[in-house]
């Protein structure tokens, strides 16, 4: 771990220990005011506020745009060289409101659990057995 990092996590942890940063609210809020409020905080961005929405609050209609893996297991699955934010959004909106658990499976996808898919990106098979 960078000790840009490390400031960044001491910085959460006195917000919390402060009192102004109040993570227990965060659950009554949208996905959308939830992600603005930890963006707010210094290191982190979109993509680790999702990860904490998937992970850590278990939103239940969580995909992540910035995550690569995700893109890349949506370009497997639907044999598209780019998915742009329009047609993410289209996929998006076709697995809502299961959002995180079409997430864990591009995964998957991404991560080779089904070999005889190629991502179109790369223009070859990526995983065989």
């Amino acid at each position: 771990m960078t000790f840009k990092k490390a400031d960044y996590i001491l910085d959460f942890a006195k917000k919390i220990d402060e009192g102004s940063f109040g993570i227990y609210g965060l659950y009554s809020l949208s996905d959308e005011e939830v992600i603005r409020r930890f963006t707010s905080l210094k290191g982190i961005g979109v993509w680790t506020a999702e990860m904490i929405m998937t992970f850590c609050m278990q939103r239940p209609d969580i995909v992540s745009f910035t995550d690569l893996a995700i893109l890349r297991g949506m370009r497997m699955l639907y044999c598209h060289r780019v998915i742009d934010k329009a047609r993410f959004d289209r996929y998006r909106k076709r697995y809502s409101p299961c959002g995180t658990v079409a997430s864990l499976y591009l995964w998957a996808i991404a991560g080779g659990a089904i070999p005889e898919l190629d991502d179109p990106e790369a223009g070859k098979k990526l995983f065989r057995k």
